[in-house]
C-alpha cells in the first residue's frame, strides 16, 4: 500500500489535483552562442581563474560574477570584462556554466 492509496483511505472524498511540471527555468543572465574562455594562471604566486568571452550585457557578468563567486566561496572581482576568481576552480565553474547553458572553453592547462 503506497501513500497514495493510504491518503484515499483517510480522505474518500478528495478529488487530487494535477500538478503541472513546472517549465524548464528560464535564465535572467543573456546567453551567448560564442564561448566564455576559461583560463588558469598563477599572479604573484597565486592561482586564479580568468572568465573572459562574454559579449552579454556587463550587468549580467557582473551578476553572474557575483553567483559564481558565493556558490564557490571565494573572492574575485570583475574588471576589464573578465571575470577574475581567486584559486584554480576551472572544472567547477565550467560545470555550473553549463548548467547554466552556456558554452565554456578550456583554455591552458
Amino acid at each position: 500500500m503506497d501513500l497514495q492509496d493510504q491518503l484515499k483511505n483517510l480522505f474518500p472524498e478528495h478529488e487530487p489535483e494535477e500538478t503541472e511540471t513546472p517549465a524548464e527555468e528560464k535564465s535572467d543572465i543573456w546567453l551567448q552562442d560564442d564561448p566564455i574562455i576559461c583560463k588558469y594562471e598563477k599572479r604573484k604566486g597565486k592561482p586564479i581563474t580568468i572568465l573572459e568571452g562574454y559579449n552579454g550585457a556587463e550587468s549580467d557578468f557582473k551578476k553572474l560574477a557575483k553567483e559564481l563567486k558565493t556558490k564557490l566561496s571565494v573572492g574575485g572581482t570583475f574588471k576589464n570584462e573578465q571575470i577574475i576568481i581567486q584559486g584554480d576552480y576551472r572544472d567547477k565553474i565550467m560545470v555550473l556554466l553549463k548548467e547554466k547553458g552556456f558554452a565554456v572553453k578550456r583554455v591552458g592547462g
